[in-house]
């Protein structure tokens, strides 16, 4: 049996040039590995946007949906940590598909190795502006008042906010390897105060890396699934990341 990792699949992201497809992707691969996954970890921005209301589902999905649920039914332990995209899931998403959802950060031992996972947005040295984003976006009341909003008026604006997001992030740059030696540096803090780690792990940066950052102690970031579609696979023989066809 084998764990699998990965994160960063945008689904629904107004910037793929056709989405149903992506998602056709996404649920292909968790078809390939279903009938030897013991467990999935889903680290953050699984779908570019998502707001649970409280008695209606958004649209979209369906078949990524489906395929999750399947997957738990079977007994896959399927774990989903939240990112940065994906922030508003409340209760649908647990109850349903049988996902267990984490916001914030998780530690788990696999095969012999401790695991410090997270989506990696929350750690590390954050600008101020991007902190102060996301203490809105988190606060409750804020959540309240949002949810109030038509999603006629909600969905189209959060879509349209997430394309020139990466329309301007692609213009100047995206500063991904200043994000990756912030997370290096967050590692290595980390690392001091808990040296029983083995291993760090993130999404959010977009970049496939896997580097020794400290003596016995190894940060992987999982890349993306817009154009490279990795992940990482563990079993009793180590981990290894590849890159799906």
């Amino acid at each position: 049996m084998s764990v699998y990792f990965l994160s960063d699949l945008h689904l629904g992201a107004p910037y793929f040039p056709d989405s149903r497809e992506a998602e056709r992707r996404a649920v292909a691969f968790l078809d390939s590995i279903k009938e030897e996954a013991d467990a999935v970890y889903l680290l953050g921005d699984v779908l570019d946007y998502w707001y649970e209301y409280r008695y209606v589902v958004p649209r979209g999905f369906v078949r990524f949906f489906g395929k999750l649920a399947e997957l738990t039914d079977s007994g896959v332990k399927v774990t989903w940590l939240i990112g940065n995209h994906d922030i508003w899931i409340f209760d649908y998403i647990p109850s349903e598909l049988g996902v267990k959802v984490v916001d914030g950060s998780l530690t788990a031992d696999i095969y012999g190795k401790r695991i410090y996972m997270a989506h990696g947005d929350g750690v590390g040295h954050l600008p101020a502006g991007f902190r102060f984003i996301r203490s809105v976006f988190r606060n409750k009341i804020c959540q309240k008042l949002f949810a109030g909003i038509h999603p006629r008026w909600t969905v189209p604006f959060a879509y349209s906010w997430s394309r020139h997001s990466r329309e301007e992030g692609e213009e100047r740059g995206l500063p991904d390897e200043r994000i990756l030696e912030g997370l290096k540096n967050f590692v290595r803090e980390y690392h001091r105060n808990h040296p029983d780690i083995d291993i760090f792990m993130f999404g959010h940066v977009h970049i496939l890396c896997r580097e020794e950052v400290e003596k016995g102690c190894e940060m992987i970031v999982l890349g993306e699934w817009l154009k490279t579609f990795s992940y990482a696979k563990m079993d009793e023989s180590g981990l290894i990341l590849a890159k799906w066809v």
